[in-house]
């Protein structure tokens, strides 16, 4: 957990009126402070190598030092430090790059601004943050995606295949505990043993893991792709 106190959060991007925009809307939730706002990674870099800073919400398109590159560094140079990827595209490749390098979630730039500042606030407790438009997509495909002999979904009971599913979507405990009618400590349990089968360290990761063993293929726009 994060010390008492609000969340300070970094932003990266290249369009300056998202910038003013985003630092606006963050500011007016008591729980966050933008204490900076950059246009480009190597900015985001040279802020984090001289700031503690507990959040860098970062594009993941810009010139110069992409928000790839920036991630890891950022990661590198702060291990205590998430980065949280904005994306145009539900589920540009880019942005897997990015989570592979250690970024805490992705959401798209269309998201509501109270979604955003949960978002922030769960990354920086620990936890993940998946685009829910884009998750979406991820859970249909997933669902309809014969599984190869022997994959460990297989081995899943049909509640803890539920909650894979729901997980795919990037939902909090609370939120799978609400849609299956089950108790915030029993989807904890149903979790862990989720990441356990798989053999994944965190949340992010069963979408990650999804897509890169071929279970779910991105498209454009959180359409799958054909």
């Amino acid at each position: 957990m994060n010390e008492p106190g609000p969340v300070s959060v970094l932003l990266a991007d290249d369009q300056e009126l998202l910038r003013n925009a985003l630092g606006t809307v963050l500011n007016a939730d008591p729980r966050i402070d933008v204490v900076a706002a950059v246009a480009d990674g190597r900015e985001a870099i040279e802020y984090v190598r001289g700031h503690r800073v507990d959040v860098v919400l970062m594009d993941i398109r810009m010139p110069g030092t992409d928000g790839i590159a920036a991630t890891t560094e950022v990661l590198r140079l702060r291990s205590t430090t998430r980065v949280l990827v904005l994306t145009t595209f539900d589920l540009d490749q880019y942005v897997f790059a990015a989570v592979r390098a250690g970024a805490s979630g992705f959401l798209t730039k269309d998201t509501r601004p109270a979604d955003l500042a949960d978002a922030i606030c769960r990354v920086a407790d620990g936890d993940a943050a998946v685009s829910p438009r884009a998750s979406a997509s991820l859970l249909q495909h997933v669902r309809h995606q014969v599984l190869p002999e022997g994959d460990p979904l297989s081995e899943l009971s049909p509640r803890e295949r539920e909650v894979f599913d729901l997980l795919a979507r990037g939902a909090s405990n609370s939120a799978i505990g609400s849609a299956l009618f089950l108790s915030e400590n029993t989807i904890k349990t149903h979790v862990k043993a989720v990441l356990a089968r798989l053999g994944l360290p965190d949340r992010i990761q069963v979408v990650i893991w999804a897509y890169e063993n071929g279970i779910v293929r991105p498209g454009r726009n959180g359409t799958p792709a054909q």
